[in-house]
């Protein structure tokens, strides 16, 4: 599981802050309580539930949007999403309570209380994993595939460090998996220790895949692929998310936990103060704190703590604030790719901060017409190589990119050293010049046959991270890639067998744009005349011919 950008969680604190209730007792159903604030995201696309809480009493508590759009069943303040690595939290909190009863210390190396496990990471302490510092990088393994206690213990004790422990930082879900296998050994149970006291007096709360599981109507998650996601059925063992991703819950739950946990009845007082304090600076005011990520009064006037994530199989985004000043807690959930919790705050966050409304989303007039389309779908090439494919749907237009040409015309990077960057590393992962590269070319020997190379297909950043594409030489043939990596080469997402990066287009003058509600997508206008599709962008324009 990935977590957003601090950035993107700033802005729900003003946001959801301005959520009222024209009632003693919001009524939990679709569209009441914050609907003042929140409706014209919704009847953009913006499928959430939303929960305030101040010194502990609910502010507002609502729902807009589909839970389940083939039903028509809503989201409601009731709906159970999938919190994503927001489990983290949860994790540290396990690990501190274990403190707080004496039966670990935080310098405790990981190693003595896991004497099966193996490798440097050996040497690091709870405290270290707890913020990111042990060296480690990358994830144990893939979310929803099998992985028992001893192939976790076996694969995270194989992973090359990034560095010795406690030198550097780079974020990772295999510490957390590692914190979780510590609860496990200490505790008797991880799933049964986050149950009994973690998770206690939280009616929704439990585990999004396996027992003991999350209670109540759950939202469907839907994917930018149009596909719906992981619907919580994997039958396990689960160690691939468990400590680092597993969770789901309503946002009220969500909430409540946040205000206890740092209010003292979560651990003991002196833990919650110790979760809350900045550990690890990782700048423009923001620094890493067990399970959280802490941002200073310098930047926005008031100091905040922030868990969130996302960007994982079932379809989920959820991101938890706590404000210490009036003791105010902000949850948001979202379950669908047109306008998610990370772009909505992000597009909202500069006019809060500012003390601005609250700005309506990007919705362009009109629609696009059956008979211009029907004119304009086909195939496109551009001289370079590249190729469009455009579509026409019930969703609209839509245009595809293949080739690194055609993707960066059609995704221009606002950072081209960073997409160089990541590229590289990419191109190292697969030429399996590291540890995570190595066992990247064997489970994918494994189970498409040898690779024989790999050919750049393109970058773009796409759910709020960058993708860079490949097309894989397989034994089974040709095949398209992405794969998201960590500015340490660690793999934090990868998809093998994906369709080209695309964007749905809206009417925009004579022309066409993203349908970006949000305004976080790329610059882009695309104009169809003849035979021929003009990309412009402020890097220049690029033409593609009809094939």
């Amino acid at each position: 599981m990935t977590r957003f950008l601090l950035g993107a969680a700033v802005a729900v604190v003003v946001l959801l802050a301005a959520c009222t209730s024209d009632t003693d007792t919001p009524e939990r159903v679709a569209g009441d309580g914050c609907d003042a604030a929140l409706s014209a995201w919704a009847d953009a696309g913006f499928s959430v539930a939303v929960a305030v809480t101040a010194a502990g009493e609910p502010v507002c508590e609502a729902g807009y949007g589909l839970a389940d759009r083939d039903t028509d069943r809503p989201n409601t303040a009731d709906t159970v999403f999938a919190i994503g690595s927001v489990t983290k939290a949860f994790t540290a909190a396990a690990v501190f309570d274990l403190a707080d009863q004496g039966l670990l210390s935080l310098d405790d190396p990981v190693g003595e209380l896991l004497p099966e496990l193996t490798g440097p990471v050996r040497d690091a302490t709870l405290r270290q994993l707890l913020v990111h510092t042990s060296g480690l990088n990358g994830q144990a393994g893939a979310d929803h595939e099998p992985l028992s206690r001893d192939d976790a213990l076996t694969a995270i004790g194989a992973m090359e460090p990034a560095f010795a422990p406690g030198t550097d930082y780079v974020y990772t879900n295999a510490g957390y998996t590692l914190l979780a296998l510590v609860v496990e050994e200490v505790a008797g149970g991880y799933r049964e220790h986050a149950t009994t006291r973690i998770l206690d007096g939280l009616p929704s709360a439990g585990f999004w895949d396996g027992a003991p599981a999350a209670t109540g109507d759950r939202a469907v998650g839907y994917l930018d692929d149009g596909g719906t996601g992981q619907a919580g059925d994997f039958a396990g063992p689960h160690w691939a998310l468990d400590g680092n991703g597993g969770l789901a819950m309503t946002m009220p739950d969500l909430a409540a936990w946040t205000h206890a946990l740092f209010t003292g009845g979560v651990v003991s007082a002196e833990s919650a103060e110790a979760i809350a304090t900045p550990q690890v600076d990782l700048g423009d005011g923001a620094a890493e704190t067990p399970g959280w990520v802490s941002s200073d009064a310098s930047a926005f006037g008031v100091p905040f703590l922030a868990a969130a994530g996302g960007g994982g199989d079932v379809g989920h985004d959820a991101v938890v604030v706590w404000v210490p000043e009036g003791e105010r807690v902000i949850a948001v959930a979202s379950n669908g790719p047109d306008v998610s919790a990370e772009e909505l705050l992000a597009a909202a966050g500069p006019a809060l901060v500012a003390g601005d409304p609250v700005p309506a989303p990007d919705v362009p007039g009109g629609t696009v017409d059956p008979g211009a389309a029907a004119a304009i779908v086909g195939d496109y090439r551009l001289d370079t190589g590249g190729a469009y494919q455009v579509t026409h749907d019930d969703d609209g237009l839509r245009v595809a990119a293949r080739g690194a040409d055609a993707v960066q015309a059609l995704f221009p990077p606002d950072d081209p050293e960073a997409v160089r960057a990541h590229e590289r590393l990419v191109a190292e992962l697969l030429a399996g010049e590291t540890d995570a590269g190595r066992d990247e070319l064997a489970a994918l020997d494994e189970e498409f046959g040898p690779v024989r190379g790999a050919e750049p297909a393109g970058t773009a950043v796409i759910e709020g991270e960058l993708r860079t594409y490949v097309t894989l030489d397989t034994g089974e043939g040709p095949l398209l890639a992405w794969y998201a990596l960590n500015d340490d080469g660690g793999v934090e997402g990868v998809e093998v067998g994906t369709d080209p990066p695309a964007l749905t287009l809206v009417p925009d003058g004579d022309g066409f744009r993203p349908a970006d509600p949000a305004g976080t997508g790329p610059d882009v206008t695309v104009a169809f005349a003849g035979d021929a599709v003009t990309l412009t962008s402020p890097d220049g324009a690029v033409t593609a011919r009809r094939d």
